[in-house]
């Protein structure tokens, strides 16, 4: 049985950084796919971040980021502790949502960008999600 169990949110004044982490039982993160999303009550769910192995080599994982966390955020993986993490820095207000952590196969020839973007078709596994909240 696969399970995701995300940690590490809380209430954090803008400016601040937190660490996210998802640990991965049933299923090996060193191989699947790994996406990082949020969601805000009333809108729709957004791809934060998600990393792949590449098609053509494996060793240099595709990592994907949206607009809006560029150059704050970092997704990694923790293949020992089967462990990914979201390192976020320099959180904003707009940055407050539920954050989940999901796992599944790529398509090959899915490109990482449409991988991270709605509806996560190839997202099968699931975590409770996290609330993360920026305010002062």
């Amino acid at each position: 049985q696969v399970q995701l169990v995300e940690s590490g949110g809380g209430l954090v004044q803008p400016g601040s950084s937190l660490r996210l982490s998802c640990t991965a039982s049933g299923v090996s993160l060193d191989h699947n796919a790994i996406g990082w999303f949020r969601q805000v009550p009333g809108k729709e769910r957004e791809g934060v971040s998600c990393l792949a192995l590449d098609d053509i080599s494996p060793r240099e994982p595709n990592i994907y980021y949206a607009d809006s966390v560029k150059a704050r955020f970092t997704i990694s993986r923790d293949g020992a502790n089967n462990t990914s993490y979201l390192q976020m820095y320099n959180l904003k207000p707009e940055d407050t949502a539920v954050y989940y952590c999901a796992s599944g196969i790529r398509r090959y020839g899915l490109s990482i960008a449409t991988l991270c973007r709605p509806p996560f078709v190839s997202f099968n596994s699931w975590g409770p999600g996290t609330q993360v909240t920026v305010s002062s």
